[in-house]
C-alpha cells in the first residue's frame, strides 16, 4: 500500500476472543490456557492459607469465567479442542479440593456440581436457543431458529421441536449455531423445553446435563 509492503496477520482479536484463518481457535485455547495455568499456580501457592468459600472464588473469578467466556465459539469442535480447556478445568478442581494428582477427578468435579466442559459448552448453546424460542434474544438469533411444524397431525407437533438443518460437516457447517442449536434443543426431554421460565429452564437444564455427565 502507497509502496510499503504490509504484513498479513495470522490471527485477530475481536471482543477477547483470537481468531485464526481456519476458525479452529488454537491461539485462542493456547491464551486461555497460558493465563489460567498462571492463575492456578498463584491460587495454589496461597491455598493452604485460604478457607474453601474464598478459594473457590477465586477460582472462579480467575479461571472458570475464562473457560466459560464466548465457550458456545467452541460448540461442535474437536474433542482435542474441548480436552485442552477440560485439563484446565480438572487442574483447578484439583487445586481447590487438594487432591492428589493420581487421584480419580471425576468424582471430584460432580462433588463440586461442576459440569464438565464439553455440557459447559451444550448448556451455553441450549441457554441461548431458549431465549431466541421465547424472544428473549437478539433478531439475529431469533431468525436461525425455525420452529418444527409436520405436515399431518403427529404427535411431535407439540413436542416443540426445531428444524435442524441440512449442514456439510467438511465445511465445518455443523459447528454453526443454526445447527447446534437445533440439534441440541431436540436431544431435550418435553418437561426441559417447556419450561416457563428462564431461571425454571436453567435449573433443569443443569439437572440433565449434570446427570448426562454423571450418571
Amino acid at each position: 500500500m502507497d509502496g510499503i509492503n504490509l504484513a498479513s496477520s495470522e490471527t485477530v482479536r475481536n471482543l477477547g476472543v483470537i481468531f485464526d484463518q481456519d476458525l479452529s481457535l488454537n491461539a485462542h485455547l493456547k491464551s486461555i490456557s497460558r493465563t489460567a495455568y498462571f492463575h492456578l499456580c498463584k491460587i495454589a501457592k496461597i491455598r493452604h492459607i485460604l478457607p474453601q468459600n474464598d478459594a473457590e472464588k477465586l477460582v472462579h473469578a480467575f479461571v472458570t469465567s475464562r473457560l466459560d467466556y464466548c465457550n458456545s465459539l467452541l460448540s461442535g469442535s474437536t474433542k482435542k479442542s474441548v480436552k485442552s480447556l477440560q485439563l484446565i478445568q480438572n487442574a483447578a478442581a484439583r487445586v481447590l479440593t487438594r487432591v492428589r494428582k493420581r487421584d480419580h477427578i471425576t468424582p471430584v468435579l460432580a462433588a463440586l456440581h461442576w459440569l464438565p466442559i464439553e455440557h459447559r459448552i451444550e448448556f451455553k448453546i441450549l441457554l441461548l436457543a431458549y431465549k431466541a424460542i421465547n424472544g428473549q434474544a437478539p433478531s439475529y438469533l431469533k431468525e436461525l431458529i425455525i420452529p418444527y411444524c409436520p405436515t399431518r397431525a403427529l404427535r411431535s407437533k407439540n413436542a416443540g421441536l426445531l428444524v435442524v438443518p441440512r449442514v456439510s460437516k467438511s465445511t465445518l457447517g455443523a459447528r454453526a449455531f443454526s445447527y447446534q442449536a437445533p440439534h441440541l434443543w431436540n436431544q431435550l426431554p418435553v418437561c426441559v423445553r417447556a419450561a416457563d421460565t428462564l431461571s425454571i429452564f436453567k435449573s433443569a437444564l443443569k439437572t440433565f446435563l449434570f446427570d448426562k455427565a454423571y450418571s
